[in-house]
């Protein structure tokens, strides 16, 4: 046993603080205190909970554990039997110390190196410390690109507000204009027609809402998709909310002679939601449908009592329809159709619009087939008085 001082056993216990842990754990430690005099070795014991970290390095399912570090190869015991275990290999283990030491001095060397520790051990510490640090740069290195993409999404952003405001200002500005300049006196004839002064007022409004729109989105995405959505639920009539919003579109439904068909039942039963953002998010659905639909197109919109505790609105278009493969991820943040990167938009409508379903414990999902158009679905909770 004369060269065992020279080289020891290295042994992680990893523990967790479960009460029902405890007695294997002072059963593991009397085992090996009892080895100390006659085999020495080095123990370390990691709390999983402390370092996880070195649980997911050395691939850990349960706990408690021991891994045989030195000599190589690499071992780990665990289950509910680990003294019966550590009985049963201990022999072996030592003599393979004994193998190593042999080896050494068949090489040359009368003893390991690092003032007797085995040459190939790593401290725990130190490996624990690299496996840290490893950690922390990748973590670091993934927040970094984050901020680098959500700095680059916020300048295409101001310069597409940039460029995009520049043409509804542009048409508002001419509608204004052209009404300032048939404004006269009181008995005096004008020079515009009464029809023509109700096309410009409609023009202008209509383009007022399209900047007002355009600047909420922006607002809504300079935040952050991280951000949690802060809603105000209340009891919610979706059949009034719908009368208002395609009143409110009307205009953009004429401009392209859409036709707007709705089938929502008289006994709807009222939703326990935010009325300004389910509004958001239909105004944002209606945009698209009426975007994509073309001229003497129809745009559906049903809604319906699809549980007890859930209503169903889907709002369909008669549009080129969304490829399979890009069926979920025209709701990822930021993402575009190819067919669509040279139209007006930014990309977050529809991001937006599962923020405000998922803020309200719902589901929005879309079927779609190309060439046959596209039905947008999503939930809202019933209220329950």
């Amino acid at each position: 046993m004369s060269a065992r001082p020279n080289a020891f056993l290295q042994l992680l216990l990893f523990v967790d603080k479960r009460p029902s842990s405890s007695e294997r754990i002072r059963q593991i430690r009397d085992y090996l205190k009892q080895k100390q005099d006659a085999y020495p070795h080095e123990l370390q014991v990691i709390d999983v909970g402390e370092q996880p970290y070195l649980a997911e390095h050395f691939r850990l399912v349960a706990t408690p554990a021991i891994i045989k570090t030195y000599p190589a190869p690499q071992q780990t015991l665990a289950g509910s039997n680990l003294v019966e275990q550590l009985e049963n290999w201990w022999m072996r283990w030592q003599q393979s110390i004994d193998d190593q030491v042999h080896c050494n001095q068949a090489d040359g060397n009368g003893s390991t190196p690092s003032g007797g520790k085995a040459s190939n051990m790593t401290p725990i510490a130190h490996a624990a410390e690299l496996i840290q640090l490893s950690d922390d740069l990748f973590r670091l290195k993934q927040e970094k690109a984050d901020l680098e993409a959500q700095l680059q999404f916020k300048d295409r952003l101001i310069a597409m507000l940039a460029h995009d405001l520049r043409n509804p200002l542009t048409a508002l500005s001419i509608a204004l204009e052209t009404l300032e300049m048939g404004n006269v006196p009181d008995g005096v004839e004008s020079r515009l027609k009464p029809s023509l002064r109700a096309q410009l007022l409609r023009h202008a409004r209509t383009q007022t809402k399209a900047i007002d729109r355009m600047i909420t989105d922006i607002l809504q995405a300079a935040r952050g998709s991280d951000v949690r959505l802060q809603i105000h639920p209340t009891n919610l009539d979706l059949k009034d909310l719908f009368s208002d919003i395609l009143h409110r579109l009307q205009n953009q439904f004429d401009n392209k002679f859409q036709r707007v068909k709705t089938d929502i039942p008289s006994d709807l039963p009222t939703v326990y939601a935010d009325p300004e953002l389910v509004k958001q998010l239909i105004i944002n659905l209606l945009d698209n449908a009426t975007k994509y639909t073309p001229e003497n197109g129809l745009i559906e919109v049903v809604a319906l009592h699809r549980t007890t505790q859930k209503v169903q609105v889907s709002i369909c278009d008669d549009g080129p329809g969304i490829p399979k493969e890009n069926q979920e991820k025209i709701f990822e943040d930021r993402f575009r159709l190819k067919r669509d990167e040279a139209k007006e938009g930014y990309g977050i409508g529809l991001s937006l619009c599962q923020r405000i379903v998922r803020a309200h414990y719902g589901q929005i999902w879309v079927d779609s087939s190309p060439g046959e158009g596209s039905s947008f679905h999503f939930t809202l909770p019933v209220f329950r008085s």
